[in-house]
């Protein structure tokens, strides 16, 4: 077995912060990227009229096809300027925090592997965003005041992460 890179797709919700990880592969090419689009407005359904605007880089397996299905949705694609990381800095931010805690920890096995699905659960679900005043951008359990609860620890990506939840009170 040798190690190659795996190039990740995702596209990220400003607003909301929330995230969709859309594929992973060694290849990344026009006609990927394309299917890969269209398969995010398919889940999507009609939240997808929601969304004005992509902003992207200027990498090469973003092609006019690409660009096409975008358009037939309604949605404009704004290129950064080149060499401008900074003009896409949400997207940036994610892959540092992605690289942070999960990627530079672990060795990915395969293109078909969990671990980014698993992340983004953890980061759309339950990890704290400071944009967001400290809460995820699509909460799935509802707030609770935990100064007053016993709480639990819940390893997540074999112990990388922790997710914390409170303990059911017992009967008297």
């Amino acid at each position: 077995m040798t190690l190659r890179r795996l190039y990740v797709f995702f596209v990220m919700e400003v607003g909301t912060r929330n995230v969709h990880i859309l594929g992973a592969t060694a290849n990344p090419d026009g006609s990927w990227t394309t299917q890969q689009i269209r398969n995010l407005l398919m889940d999507l359904g009609e939240r997808a009229e929601q969304f004005k605007i992509l902003i992207r880089d200027r990498a090469g397996q973003f092609t006019t096809a690409f660009d096409a299905v975008l358009a037939d949705a309604g949605v404009g694609v704004r290129k950064i300027p080149p060499r401008s990381p900074r003009a896409n800095a949400h997207a940036e931010r994610f892959v540092l925090t992605t690289r942070t805690e999960v990627t530079d920890r672990m060795l990915i096995i395969g293109e078909r592997h969990r671990v980014l699905d698993d992340f983004a659960r953890h980061y759309n679900g339950r990890r704290p965003h400071r944009a967001l005043d400290l809460q995820p951008p699509r909460s799935d359990h509802p707030l609770v005041d935990l100064t007053r609860e016993r709480i639990k620890r819940r390893p997540i990506l074999g112990g990388l992460i922790s997710e914390y939840e409170r303990v059911a009170s017992q009967p008297r």
